[in-house]
Order: structure tokens, then sequence, then C-alpha cells
């Protein structure tokens, strides 16, 4: 009788599993031609650049914004500077809805069958018709990217500038707590 009822269980849980394994947030690295997600830069001027990092819909809108200012460090340093200040930055959400219908919904259309109560025409509640057709789920989806022009700069950090930032800091302290690309 246990192996009977662990077997399910076992099952449903693998899949549970499986799936979640599927939906993983977009991982620090270079956004591919194939995908949109992950960074970008493009040189604006000598020491101006745009900097971009796209999520998919499991990326936070926190790790998009960590990835950017990480994406913002590391294209300082690469270019020889020891710090960066942000021009122009913002982050826009892309939400979408997304509706499901209860698969246990039954009428003569549909392939499922499942414990519902239908409205008859006399007015009267029975299993026979539902005037409110079948129930359905909206889930909410929402994507996020981050875009922000930085001004590289050499030497001293400017001390009154709430906008700038140490580069190699940055890489140290946000570094380790963003999720790279394997």
């Amino acid at each position: 009788m246990k192996t009977r009822l662990f077997k399910p269980v076992l099952l449903a849980a693998t899949a549970a599993l499986a799936l979640s394994a599927c939906a993983t947030a977009t991982p620090y690295g270079p956004a591919s031609p194939d995908s949109r997600y992950g960074y970008s830069q493009q040189r604006i001027e000598g020491d101006r650049f745009r900097v971009n990092f796209a999520g998919n819909s499991v990326t936070s809108r926190d790790q998009v914004e960590m990835s950017l200012l990480l994406r913002a460090a590391e294209v300082t340093v690469e270019n020889g500077g020891d710090w960066f200040t942000t021009v122009n930055r913002a982050t826009d959400r892309d939400t979408r809805l997304s509706g499901t219908t209860d698969p246990f919904y039954y009428d003569r259309y549909s392939p499922f069958w499942g414990p519902s109560w239908r409205y008859s025409r006399r007015g009267l509640w029975s299993p026979w018709r539902d005037p409110f057709g079948p129930d359905f789920d909206v889930r909410q989806i929402d994507r996020y990217e981050a875009t922000s022009e930085i001004v590289i700069g050499r030497g001293r950090k400017p001390a009154n500038d709430p906008n700038a930032f140490d580069a190699r800091e940055v890489i140290d302290n946000i570094g380790p707590r963003v999720a790279r690309a394997m």
C-alpha cells in the first residue's frame, strides 16, 4: 500500500523539479543574436558608453539593476578607467498577462471532466450547463530591462557626485552576488 502511494508522489515531485529547472533567471553574460537576454554595450563617444542588461520573466528587477552596474564597472576597467558616473539611468518593465483555463472544466467540447456545477435553463444549478463558462487563472508576467549611459573617469572618484562609482569596488561587491553564465 505504501509503495502504491509513494510512486505517484515521487513522480510528481520529479516532474515539478524538472519544470523548475527550466525556469531560471537570466545569467550574467553577453546577449546573443538568438536571445535578447543578457548585457550589451555601445560606445557613444571616447569615454561615454550606453550599457544595457535585459532579463527574462524570472529575473528580478534587483538582479537586472545589479547586473547593469556590474557591466558598467567592467566596461570602465576594460577601457582603462577607475570610476564611472551614470548620466542617464532607466529600468523598464514589460508586463503581459497570461490566462489559462481550468483543466478540469467539462463541457461537450472539452476532453476533460471535473467536479463542477452548471446552470440549467430553469435557473436551477445542476450538472448540465454553466452560463459563465470555464474558470481561468490570470497571471502577470514582468520582464525588466535596465539601461544606463555612463562616462568613464580616471584617477580619484569625485567625492561630491552621488552618481559616481568606483569601478573596482563595484566589481568586488556586486560580482559575487551575480549568477554568471556557464
